[in-house]
């Protein structure tokens, strides 16, 4: 029995450092295809940039950026009413996709200042474009769309509905094509 208080001291002792330390976190496979899938598609977007006409047009968007020729110079940038700027309208892009951006927004909003923006979209539109604790303008340059009202709308012109689910949860909801929210064609993301 003497013998055997050693070998159990040790295992003991592993099973508590194991147990106490934190294990390293393994990307999910999901999360390196999605690092992969990014770096391919900014690596295009650079060649894009580079051999783009004088005359192109390129709008960045936090990760994702389109390059689009255009003869006409860009639309006049929107405004809110206490006049701070924000991104010309961008028509050309894919419903998801404007989603995601504005779920972007919402947390690099959180992750900046701890918590998400709140009120109704008009006021989270603000917070977004700069009325918040850093005046830092989160909308700027990311091709969200404002409607004259200061709400953020979606692919269909329709305003977005934020549902708050926690101090950093939120749900977003786009009305999708046919303009009225809560039916089958929605678009939602967290």
């Amino acid at each position: 029995m003497r013998k055997l208080f050693p070998a159990l001291a040790v295992v003991a002792a592993l099973v508590l450092v194991w147990l106490l330390f934190p294990k390293p976190k393994i990307p999910s496979p999901d999360t390196q295809a999605d690092a992969i899938a990014s770096a391919k598609y900014s690596a295009a977007v650079a060649t894009a940039l580079t051999n783009a006409p004088p005359a192109a047009v390129a709008t960045i968007e936090s990760n994702f950026a389109r390059v689009t020729a255009s003869p006409t110079p860009a639309p006049a940038a929107r405004v809110i009413p206490d006049g701070r700027p924000f991104a010309p309208e961008v028509t050309n892009m894919e419903p998801q996709i404007v989603l995601e951006i504005v779920s972007r927004a919402i947390r690099n909003y959180g992750q900046r200042f701890g918590g998400n923006p709140v009120g109704s979209n008009a006021e989270i539109t603000r917070a977004l474009g700069g009325d918040n604790p850093g005046s830092v303008n989160f909308i700027a340059d990311t091709g969200m769309r404002v409607n004259d009202r200061g709400e953020l709308i979606d692919a269909w012109g329709t305003p977005f509905f934020f549902h708050q689910l926690s101090g950093t949860e939120m749900e977003i909801h786009s009305a999708g094509a046919d303009k009225i929210l809560w039916t089958a064609d929605d678009l939602v993301t967290r």
